[in-house]
């Protein structure tokens, strides 16, 4: 199987389970950067689009604000000299996604409760 060095915005959209909206406000607001296009004016997607793509959706999902998102893209733009601060930004992350864990889980808990109870209620 050979790779496909760029993909039209269908297929991007496939790949990456964003919306096309999605893909051109993630562009307009600077979190994609410059994507190539091609003569007639096209965007196409590279793999390293993609891949950055995975990233945003890995922090959207876990709940990281669009101006987080934007610094961090801002960071990794300015390159290797701000792997301290981009560390910085994504260690808070963790740790508000860590939050994020323990809550659900101890919502979880009540959950598991009151099915044990009406589990026992209908034996």
């Amino acid at each position: 199987m050979t790779t496909v060095p760029f993909l039209t915005p269908a297929q991007a959209v496939e790949e990456s389970g964003f919306s096309l909206d999605t893909l051109r406000y993630y562009e307009k607001i600077g979190l994609l950067g410059d994507v190539r296009r091609s003569a007639s004016g096209h965007r196409r997607f590279s793999q390293e689009d993609l891949a950055w793509l995975g990233v945003l959706r890995c922090l959207r999902d876990t709940g990281m604000p669009i101006s987080e998102m934007r610094h961090f893209a801002e960071l990794v733009r300015s390159g290797d000299g701000t792997f301290a601060d981009r560390l910085a930004l994504l260690a808070a992350h963790d740790d508000q996604v860590e939050e994020q864990i323990a809550t659900l889980r101890r919502r979880q808990q009540v959950i598991r409760d009151k099915i044990a109870y009406y589990r026992a209620a209908l034996a």
